[in-house]
C-alpha cells in the first residue's frame, strides 16, 4: 500500500512527492482498520503540519533562521504541491517558527507509531538535507536530529549511518558500513554484501526513478566507503 501512494505521489510531484506518498501510504497501510486515524490522524494538513514542525525544529536549533535553509524547506514544497499549494503551506510554516512550545517527541512519536521503518528513515534524510541547506551542519542541529531519531524509535547504527553522509566524522566509512573499526575483514565484507542487497537499485527498478535515484544514491555512499576501507585495509 505505501508502494502505491509512492507511487502516485512520484506521478503527480516527482520525488517530493514520492517521500510523501510513501509517508502516507505507510500510515495508511498500518492503520487501514482504524476508521479513526483514517478520519482524523490521516488529514493531509495535519501530516504537513507535522512535518514542517520537525523541520522549524531543526531549522531554529542553533539559534539562527538562515534563507537558505527556508529556501530548501520551499523548494521541497514547491516541487511535491506546485507553487500555490506551497505558498499556502510556507504560510503555515512561518506561523510554526514562531512557536517555543513544540515537542518533538509527541510529534516523533506520531510518527513512529504510524509510519514504517524505512519512510522515518527518510524523515531523517530529509531533516539533515535542511541542516547541511547552509553549507554545514552544526553540533546542535544533529543532536535535534539525532533527539528526533530516538523519538522515532530508530536504531543507533542507523542513524550514524545517515550522519555519516552528511558529516565527516571519523571512521565515517565504518559508520555508513554500519560496523565498528575493529570489525574482521569478513565481517565488514559481509555487512557490504548484505546492504549492497539490500539497497540495490534493481530492487527498486519497478517503482519508478524516483526510488531507483534514492536507492542509487545510497549505493554509491555505501560503494565508496566500502573501496575506502579495501584500500586501507589493503584486502
Amino acid at each position: 500500500m505505501a508502494f502505491l501512494f509512492a507511487f502516485i505521489g512520484y506521478l503527480l510531484f516527482r520525488l517530493p512527492g514520492a517521500i510523501i506518498g510513501f509517508f502516507i501510504g505507510s500510515m495508511f497501510s498500518k492503520t487501514r482498520l482504524s476508521t479513526s486515524f483514517v478520519t482524523t490522524r490521516m488529514d493531509m494538513r495535519d501530516f504537513e503540519l507535522k512535518l514542517l514542525t520537525l523541520a522549524g525544529l531543526v531549522i531554529k536549533a542553533d539559534g539562527k533562521v538562515t534563507q537558505k535553509e527556508l529556501d530548501y524547506v520551499r523548494r521541497y514544497f514547491v516541487s511535491a504541491y506546485g507553487k500555490h499549494r506551497a505558498n499556502e503551506v510556507f504560510r503555515v510554516f512561518n506561523n510554526e517558527l514562531n512557536k517555543s512550545n513544540v515537542s518533538a517527541a509527541e510529534i516523533c512519536g506520531h510518527f513512529a507509531s504510524y509510519a514504517r521503518y524505512e519512510s522515518r528513515l527518510q524523515l531523517v534524510h530529509f531533516l539533515f538535507g535542511i541542516a547541511q541547506a547552509d553549507g554545514v551542519v552544526s553540533d546542535i542541529e544533529w543532536r535535534t536530529i539525532e533527539g528526533s531519531s530516538r523519538y522515532l524509535q530508530l536504531r543507533s547504527m542507523d542513524f550514524e549511518s545517515i550522519k555519516a553522509m552528511f558529516i565527516k566524522v571519523v571512521d565515517g566509512a565504518y559508520k555508513i558500513l554500519e560496523v565498528e573499526k575493529s570489525a574482521t575483514d569478513a565481517e565488514i565484507k559481509k555487512a557490504y554484501r548484505d546492504l549492497a542487497k539490500q539497497h540495490h537499485p534493481d530492487k527498486v527498478q519497478h517503482l519508478g526513478e524516483a526510488y531507483v535515484k534514492a536507492a542509487r544514491e545510497k549505493f554509491q555512499q555505501l560503494q565508496k566507503a566500502y573501496e575506502q576501507i579495501k584500500t586501507e585495509r589493503g584486502f
